[in-house]
Parts: C-alpha cells; sequence; structure tokens
C-alpha cells in the first residue's frame, strides 16, 4: 500500500518543490531591481538569481550577470558548474566572468579613502557646499557626509573647495573630523602631486 507523501510537520501535506539555489535567465520584465548596483534589470537582459529564504517563503535576490559577476563570483560559478539556465538561453563564457571579478578586486585594492585631494579634470564640477564651479586642475577636496539611500545610511563622497572644508566638517552630516584632516589628506592622496596638496591645505587654512 502506497503512503501519502509527508511535510515537515509530518501533517501529511505535500512539500513544495525548493528553488535551486541559483538562476539566470533572461529578465522577464524591467521590474526587478540589480541588487548589486541598485538600476533596473532591462527586460531580456541576463540577471542572476540568488535563492533566500523571506517570511513568506523562498525567493531570488537578482543581479545584472555582470554585477553578480563582479561581487558574488562564487555564486556565478555555481551557476555555471549547474547550468542553471533553461535551454536555448546564451550565457558569456565563464573566463569572461571571472575577468570582471578580477578586475573588480583590483578597483576595490586601488580605491581611495575619503578624505583626499585630486587635481579637478574639468571645470564642470560643483562644490557641494557653496555651490561655485571648482576650477579645472585646482585642487578638490573629496569628503564624505551621512547619506540616506534605499532606506540605509551611508557615507557618500562629496566634492568640496579646499577654502571651503572648514565650513563642511562643521555641518551634522560630516563624517570627516578637523583634528587630523591634514594628515589624512597626506596619507589618503597617493598619485597626486605634492604640490597641490599643499596648495589644498594652505587653501584649508588661510580660508
Amino acid at each position: 500500500m502506497s503512503t501519502p507523501e509527508t511535510g515537515s510537520d509530518g501533517a501529511g501535506t505535500p512539500e513544495e518543490p525548493r528553488l535551486p539555489p541559483h538562476r539566470i535567465e533572461p529578465a522577464r520584465s524591467n521590474r526587478s531591481r540589480c541588487k548589486q548596483c541598485r538600476r533596473k534589470i532591462e527586460k531580456g537582459s541576463l540577471r542572476l538569481g540568488v535563492r533566500i529564504e523571506g517570511p513568506f517563503g523562498e525567493g531570488f535576490l537578482w543581479y545584472h550577470l555582470r554585477c553578480g559577476a563582479r561581487r558574488h563570483l562564487e555564486s556565478v560559478e555555481s551557476a555555471y558548474e549547474a547550468r542553471a539556465w533553461e535551454e536555448g538561453v546564451e550565457v558569456p563564457p565563464i573566463e569572461e566572468l571571472r575577468s570582471l571579478a578580477l578586475q573588480a578586486d583590483e578597483e576595490r585594492r586601488d580605491r581611495k579613502t575619503a578624505p583626499y585631494v585630486e587635481v579637478a579634470p574639468s571645470g564642470r564640477s560643483h562644490c557641494k557646499l557653496c555651490g561655485e564651479k571648482i576650477a579645472k586642475g585646482g585642487p578638490r577636496l573629496i569628503m564624505l557626509r551621512q547619506v540616506e539611500f534605499y532606506g540605509q545610511t551611508r557615507a557618500g563622497p562629496v566634492n568640496i573647495h579646499p577654502a571651503c572644508a572648514a565650513t563642511e566638517m562643521e555641518r551634522e552630516d560630516s563624517l570627516v573630523e578637523a583634528g587630523d584632516l591634514a594628515e589624512k589628506l597626506r596619507a589618503h592622496s597617493a598619485g597626486v602631486p605634492p604640490e597641490v596638496v599643499e596648495r589644498a591645505l594652505a587653501e584649508i587654512e588661510g580660508a
């Protein structure tokens, strides 16, 4: 005699099949957003789904496939190993995605830590404090403020005239303190000509 399938509670209800750990598919609409870059995933573009369990059951966190590779290569490799896509879906070579991950690692290593000084590459950027343009070739400071991003508080970089630094640090949302500013600017401004850093410090002190 056959016996009924039982669920985890033993009550005789069949268990629902679980979602696969990963899925690669063309986006079915443009309503989903990439959890890495926060941009929409356009309909038809390849996306990576990573299974999660929430209060209403299982689902997927969605990423652009290339965003997923840059941040979560292990999930992409697992999806490729399981061939987690339907027949007929064309996916890029895994070597291409591994190259993206390597590039992202190098970018993270090279990323500067704010606050730092840089040479303004054009005359189009504006000081986030006074609103005036920052002259091309002159020093500009990259400072940090608290910003709200999708309901989360994060540290966001802002462009500042050196002469506006003291007033910027008086803001309640400023994450840079005056006490060790000069030390940090010298330490964090690797690759910037020393005379540009010293010019910025002189403008800060002379403001």
